[in-house]
C-alpha cells in the first residue's frame, strides 16, 4: 500500500498529513498525546475496503507546526478542515480515537459542510447527566501518567494497562510514541473550550464505537451520547478491548467503521 506524504498551509500553521487509497474520505484523529503511527494496521485495512484514509499530524508532530499555546478545540478543528478542504474531499468522515473525539466533533460543529459524519473511537461523551465527573478521576491520572516518561518502566506499564489496555492485552507498545509538549498543548485546549460547543458535533450522523473494558469512558456512561442525540447516534461496542482500542482490536473497528460509512449520505447533498 502506497504512502503520500503532504503539507497544507495556512497563516502561521503547516499540518502534515498522511494519504493512501482511494474513495470516501476517513480522517483519523489520535489520542491525547500521541501520533498517527498508532493507526497504520487500521489505515491499510480501511484502504482495502476502499476508502481514502488521510491521517493528519497534531501540531508538534514531524511537519506540522504552528502556535503551541492559547488555543482552543476550534483551532484544531480549523487544522482537520484545512487538509479536508486541501484534498477537495468536498466532506469527509472524521473519526477520533480517545480526545480525538472531541476535536472530530468540534469539526463538525463549526464545518458541518466538510463532515459527512463522525465516528468516535472509545470516546467519552465529554458530560454525565449527574453532573459526575465523565472520566474517573483515578483513571485520568493513569491517563495523564502513562505518557510520563520520567516515570519508570513498571510504574508507566501499570498506568497504561489501567487506563488503556483490557486485561490480557499487551500494553508495552504504548510505552514509546509519546509527544509530552503536544499533550499539554491538547489538554490546555481542551480544558480551555466549553463542552456545549462540540458536544452535539452540529447535526452530522455519529457512530459510537464503544470499548467494552473501557476504563476512561465506562460502561455506565454508555448510554449518554445516544440518550442526549437520539437517532443521530449508532453504537457498536467491540469486545476484549480497552481505552486503547485501535491496536487492541483493528480488524473489529475497520468493519465497524467501514460498514457504517457506506450508509452515509454525502454532507453537501444532505445540507
Amino acid at each position: 500500500m502506497t504512502q503520500t506524504i503532504k503539507q497544507i498551509r495556512h497563516d502561521n500553521v503547516t499540518i502534515e498529513y498522511i494519504v493512501q487509497g482511494t474513495g470516501t474520505p476517513i480522517i483519523i484523529l489520535p489520542s491525547l498525546g500521541r501520533g498517527q503511527t498508532d493507526y497504520d494496521e487500521l489505515a491499510v485495512l480501511l484502504e482495502k475496503r476502499g476508502f481514502k484514509v488521510i491521517r493528519p499530524h497534531p501540531r508538534g508532530i514531524n511537519g506540522s507546526q504552528g502556535p503551541m499555546t492559547g488555543l482552543t478545540l476550534k483551532d484544531l478543528a480549523a487544522d482537520v478542515a484545512m487538509v479536508i478542504q486541501a484534498e477537495g474531499a468536498p466532506d469527509a468522515i472524521v473519526a477520533g480515537h480517545a480526545l480525538g473525539n472531541f476535536i472530530a466533533r468540534m469539526t463538525a460543529s463549526i464545518f458541518p459542510r466538510l463532515v459527512r459524519g463522525v465516528a468516535l473511537l472509545a470516546a467519552s461523551a465529554g458530560k454525565t447527566p449527574s453532573g459526575e465527573p465523565s472520566i474517573p478521576p483515578d483513571v485520568l491520572e493513569s491517563v495523564t501518567q502513562s505518557g510520563n516518561l520520567t516515570l519508570n518502566e513498571t510504574e508507566r506499564i501499570a498506568h497504561l494497562q489501567k487506563a488503556f489496555f483490557a486485561p490480557g492485552n499487551d500494553c508495552r507498545s504504548w510505552l514509546q510514541g509519546w509527544y509530552p509538549d503536544m499533550k499539554k498543548t491538547q489538554w490546555d485546549a481542551w480544558q480551555a473550550t466549553p463542552i456545549d460547543s462540540y458536544f452535539a458535533a452540529g447535526t452530522a450522523p455519529l457512530l459510537d464505537v464503544q470499548a467494552e473494558q473501557d476504563t476512561v469512558a465506562p460502561r455506565r456512561f454508555s448510554s449518554v451520547l445516544k440518550t442526549e442525540l437520539g437517532d443521530r447516534v449508532s453504537t457498536t461496542v467491540i469486545p476484549n478491548a480497552g481505552h486503547a482500542l485501535v491496536p487492541e482490536q483493528p480488524e473489529a473497528v475497520c468493519d465497524a467503521l467501514a460498514d457504517w460509512a457506506t450508509t452515509l449520505t454525502p454532507a453537501r447533498e444532505s445540507a
